[in-house]
C-alpha cells in the first residue's frame, strides 16, 4: 500500500534531521539524500495529481470552462 503525502512528508523530515546531524558517514548521507530525492519527487507527483483535482467548473453560458486554481504565491 503506497504511504500517504503526510506519511511522505513526515519521513523526508526524518531525513534531513538525520543528514543535518552529521552523524552519518558519506555513503550512509548519500543514500539518505537518495532516498530523500525519491521521496521528494514522490510527493511533487501527488501534489501535482491534487492540483489537477482542483480544477474549478464554471458554468458559462450553458457550456462549461474549466479554470486551473491557482494561489497568490
Amino acid at each position: 500500500m503506497a504511504k500517504s503525502f503526510e506519511e511522505q512528508i513526515e519521513e523526508l523530515e526524518q531525513i534531513v534531521n538525520q543528514l543535518e546531524k552529521g552523524d552519518l558517514n558519506l555513503d550512509d548521507s548519500v543514500a539518505k539524500f537518495e532516498e530523500g530525492i525519491k521521496i521528494s519527487k514522490e510527493c511533487n507527483k501527488i501534489l501535482e495529481k491534487a492540483e489537477k483535482k482542483i480544477t474549478i467548473l464554471v458554468n458559462q453560458d450553458n457550456e462549461l470552462k474549466e479554470e486551473n486554481f491557482e494561489t497568490d504565491e
